[in-house]
């Protein structure tokens, strides 16, 4: 395949292979994420020529490879990905770390255009151009090159209601999630969300983690920032107190002055429209019966 597109967050994101390049094979869970072509949002020309990075590019953020086991973060290898930058440019360079063939990517793009270029080394002429932790970054980077959010968060839509769950690791998320499940919600995604403003309306989006995922998407109701507890208790947060919270669960890069400045505004917009609280949950399917009713 020498072009592929996506429908992914609402987004259309179309992947072509250059003159000489590999030969583009989705992943398994981005195949109910394929669409016919379109006039793409965000277009990416993929090479299997080498590419160096320019030696006036400054590295401004590295970050280990940091897996969960058991549910603890451990990390697991020093050297992940890392961010580069020079005059109207950025740099992602990162290994494939769960790619059988050791290959290595680099993600040349601007935040001011939507035609950004990947180059990936190594390995054979099938390339997977989304494979991780590439899905990631391309994500949030145009996420924020979107004035858009992108979360650490499970999402449910239960009797027409958005209800988004956020917390680190830990914090019960995928348990929320499944909870809801049973009471008979629609779950939108349990681990990572995209927040988007559109036409007036917050929608919640999921992304593509799990083989087979399919589009899912709800209008925004709720947020609710969660931890285990020993009773159900619910608690309003203002608007400054609610946006350190969530942001403090949104996925960022603090590098960028720009970019940071963006999401405080992004999520002061959030805050002021979507009601947000601090909830403790004993996790049962009591929550869900003690949440209907009590936001307000």
């Amino acid at each position: 395949m020498r072009k592929f597109c996506l429908i992914i967050a609402g987004y259309k994101i179309c992947f072509e292979s250059s003159e000489k390049g590999p030969d583009l094979v989705p992943g398994q869970r981005f195949k109910n994420y394929l669409c016919s072509e379109v006039d793409p949002d965000l277009f990416i020309l993929v090479h299997s020529d080498p590419f160096i990075i320019p030696a006036d590019a400054k590295r401004v953020f590295h970050a280990p490879l940091v897996e969960e086991i058991d549910n603890t973060l451990i990390k697991t290898n020093d050297n992940f990905w890392s961010i580069y930058k020079n005059t109207g440019n950025i740099f992602i360079k990162t290994t494939l770390p769960y790619s059988t063939d050791n290959k290595e990517a680099i993600v040349r793009l601007s935040l001011s255009t939507n035609r950004w270029d990947l180059f990936i080394k190594g390995g054979s002429n099938n390339i997977d151009p989304f494979e991780y932790p590439l899905d990631g970054l391309i994500l949030y980077y145009w996420t924020a090159k979107s004035g858009d959010i992108m979360i650490h968060a499970s999402g449910v839509n239960h009797s027409g209601n958005g209800l988004l769950f956020s917390g680190i690791s830990g914090k019960g998320k995928s348990t929320m999630a499944g909870l809801w499940k049973d009471a008979g919600a629609d779950v939108i995604h349990d681990d990572r969300l995209i927040i988007r403003c559109i036409s007036g309306t917050y929608k919640m989006f999921n992304t593509p983690i799990y083989d087979y995922d399919k589009p899912k998407s709800s209008a925004l109701r709720y947020i609710y920032l969660i931890e285990h507890g020993l009773v159900n208790k619910l608690v309003r947060l203002r608007e400054a107190e609610a946006v350190s919270h969530v942001m403090a669960n949104c996925i960022q890069q603090n590098w960028n002055p720009e970019i940071i400045k963006g999401l405080i505004n992004n999520l002061s917009d959030l805050c002021s429209h979507i009601p947000v609280f601090r909830l403790s949950f004993i996790p049962d399917r009591s929550i869900t019966e003690f949440l209907p009713g009590n936001e307000e």
